[in-house]
């Protein structure tokens, strides 16, 4: 398996496992994306949108055959290592679904007033994420 940044060779193919996984596509333009591949496939997507030392974490997909064998938590980890080097203190993220999923990785449940103005600027928060999404965020401790 190798796990990297994506390059725009990638792109296509992020593109379709985002549509696989019904994920909002509006905005990726802006998105560094971090993908997991087994051999030629790609098994997992990650993305972050910076917004100064704030980040919002979204476009996580693992393909569904490959469900439940800790891929989505593989490369949210390495976003999350990745992303202090690029000097984000906080990252946000918007979910229907998976709350518990990214409670283990230490993000907490806060409401949309709570979030960073510049973040709420961004497409997800601007009606691509619908209002029942919970908002939830992750902060570095030094």
């Amino acid at each position: 398996m190798l796990l990297r940044k994506a390059t725009s060779a990638d792109f296509k193919k992020i593109k379709a496992l985002l549509q696989l996984a019904n994920l909002v596509l509006e905005g990726i333009e802006q998105t560094n994306f971090w993908v997991l591949f087994d051999e030629e496939n790609l098994i997992a997507t990650a993305g972050l949108e910076i917004y100064g030392q704030t980040a919002l974490l979204r476009s996580v997909a693992v393909v569904s055959s490959r469900h439940g064998e800790g891929k989505g938590g593989l490369i949210v980890q390495k976003v999350l290592a990745d992303a202090t080097s690029l000097g984000i203190e906080e990252i946000i993220l918007l979910t229907e679904t998976a709350e518990n999923f990214f409670m283990q990785f230490g993000f907490t449940k806060i409401t949309r007033a709570d979030v960073p103005n510049q973040l709420k600027a961004s497409v997800e928060f601007q009606g691509a994420c619908p209002e029942s999404a919970f908002v939830m965020r992750f902060v570095y401790q030094p």
